[in-house]
């Protein structure tokens, strides 16, 4: 008989409590979809507002970018080889040095034993910089091997390599921002000038060279890490919203505009191309619209809402 009375008495709790919950949602349900009294200017009652940020729709130029990683090299650079094979006995320039076309850069000793040979100049073939110098005295050199690098620093260029699936947008013409690390607060322009014909079959991507229009700024040197933002895609004079006025529902994108009595309408919208701030409005809204573009997640169609700046 006791187990029985607990029993009932446990589920004579769980009822009331039931009830009780019921009661607030109820209420709490009531509440909210209360009719709002009219807004008035004596002392009765005023309408609640939800306060929120509008911007208006402009026209505007957005460009669409993809992000890559290149170095920066000297456009005419050019290895120097000996006109015979034997072994370097002499290398008279260091990485760093100038010299002219055609001066002595290293003298090659083609004897073999029993054999002797009088020494074989090696000649530079252009007026530059030496960038490298991959044999040391004592080395054995063949007809193939390059004794010394050199390059003209006066004219740099930036390598990369675009992704396939940027790769038809990579064209002669074409504007990118670099940036360098050794100059972290400061971007340079560049210019697309040469585009491989094919892409590289293992790794998917595009060759492209890219030219300093100008003068190229003398804290540039050849070897740097360069990250490219290559412009692939311009629209201008279009009409642009703030990317965060989106709202996605199941797919479908929408947008709150604002009427001369501060009523939000729920409007669906079709979207063009999108940088990191702005997105083109393809359909569904008109230049000079009120968007909201801060507290549009908390209204619902035809809310009255409070604009602050």
């Amino acid at each position: 008989m006791k187990k029985i009375k607990s029993g009932v008495i446990i589920t004579a709790v769980i009822i009331v409590l039931i009830l009780v919950l019921a009661g607030l949602l109820v209420r709490t349900y009531i509440e909210q979809n209360r009719p709002l009294p009219e807004a008035s200017g004596g002392s009765g009652g005023q309408r609640n507002a939800t306060t929120v940020r509008v911007t208006p729709v402009v026209r505007d130029t957005i460009e669409n970018s993809v992000v890559i990683n290149g170095d920066v090299l000297a456009i005419k650079q050019v290895s120097i080889y000996p006109t015979v094979a034997g072994k370097i006995t002499e290398i008279l320039f260091q990485v760093g040095d100038w010299i002219n076309q055609g001066a002595v850069v290293a003298m090659v000793d083609p004897s073999r034993p029993g054999q002797v040979y009088s020494e074989s100049p090696v000649l530079s073939t252009i007026s530059g910089t030496v960038l490298s110098t991959p044999v040391n005295k004592g080395d054995t050199v063949s007809t193939q091997t390059p004794v010394i690098v050199v390059g003209d620093l006066s004219a740099l260029m930036i390598e990369t390599f675009v992704p396939e699936r940027f790769s038809n947008a990579a064209r002669r013409g074409l504007g990118a921002q670099v940036f360098l690390e050794a100059l972290p607060d400061e971007t340079f322009h560049a210019v697309v000038e040469e585009v491989s014909p094919v892409l590289d079959p293992a790794s998917r991507t595009l060759r492209i060279r890219l030219r300093f229009p100008g003068r190229t700024d003398p804290r540039i040197r050849a070897g740097m890490f360069a990250t490219v933002s290559l412009v692939t895609n311009t629209r201008r004079d279009i009409p642009v919203i703030p990317r965060g006025s989106l709202i996605n529902s199941f797919g479908s994108w929408f947008v709150f505009t604002i009427d001369e009595q501060n009523i939000a309408t729920r409007r669906e919208i079709s979207l063009g191309i999108e940088n990191e701030d702005l997105i083109e409005v393809a359909k569904g809204l008109e230049v000079g619209d009120m968007v909201v573009s801060a507290g549009q997640n908390f209204l619902s169609n035809g809310d009255l809402v409070r604009i602050v700046e």
